[in-house]
């Protein structure tokens, strides 16, 4: 009886843990803007670079040159972006998370 219970606490355990670790982000949990970067972003963008098209990098000269100048206009080019880039849905990265994403790249890259 003694090694069902322990058993069951065990799984019950490991289930909260599990959620914890891989549900979608709660309302008022904050995203970490750097690991989405890294995620979705950083394979093309690497250190703020821009692997197809080198004029338009993610510091602060270019994205203004290009028309991108807040996060807002960040998140529009994430959705519906020019040739070479994917566009990433709202599925893919979260409107939550591509804000983080944006906020992360105007602190980071300047």
């Amino acid at each position: 009886m003694k090694k069902r219970v322990l058993t069951a606490a065990c799984m019950l355990a490991l289930t909260a843990f599990a959620t914890t670790c891989y549900a979608d982000t709660k309302k008022g949990q904050k995203i970490d803007g750097k690991k989405e970067f890294e995620e979705h972003c950083a394979v093309c963008h690497k250190g703020g670079g821009n692997i197809v098209n080198p004029a338009k990098t993610l510091s602060k000269k270019d994205r203004e040159a290009n028309g991108i100048k807040t996060a807002k206009d960040i998140i529009a080019t994430m959705r519906k972006p020019g040739p070479g880039m994917t566009a990433f849905d709202k599925k893919t990265v979260s409107d939550k998370e591509a804000r983080a994403i944006a906020d992360y790249v105007l602190k980071t890259f300047k």
